[in-house]
């Protein structure tokens, strides 16, 4: 698999919510190398092997409230959510839980959603490395 980058796809609202939390454009991005996958979201990284990725499921629309500011952790699951829209996400399931949201990894994270602007080619992406 050639490396492939994703850039989020901002909506206004969600663009002035996470400037307080540095979000911005520069600083996001999802890529998929031969063997790993990073999603940036201005402080917070992500990182794993692809081989660790279970499933992807094309996501939305997400309630505002809900997603837009800073990296967001479900309390139900764990699960992160790196937003910068409400309309459509990708969400990647995880064979092992991994470290995102706090700098020690103590907590561990089953999925990770992120709204990329390419939501079909990054769920392409990863299906052919599931496959």
């Amino acid at each position: 698999m050639a490396d492939q980058s994703f850039a989020f796809r901002f909506d206004p609202r969600y663009r002035i919510a996470a400037l307080p939390f540095g979000i911005w454009p520069s600083r996001c991005g999802v890529d998929v190398g031969s063997d790993r996958l990073t999603a940036r979201f201005g402080p917070w990284r992500l990182e794993t092997a692809l081989e660790n990725v279970a499933d992807v499921t094309v996501t939305g629309p997400y309630q505002f409230i809900k997603t837009a500011g800073a990296a967001h952790l479900s309390i139900a699951d764990r699960g992160l959510t790196f937003a910068t829209n409400g309309d459509r996400g990708v969400c990647l399931q995880f064979r092992t839980p991994v470290p995102g949201i706090e700098p020690t990894g103590r907590l561990r994270h089953p999925s990770l959603t992120v709204t990329v602007a390419d939501c079909d080619g990054l769920a392409a992406a990863m299906r052919e490395h599931l496959a």
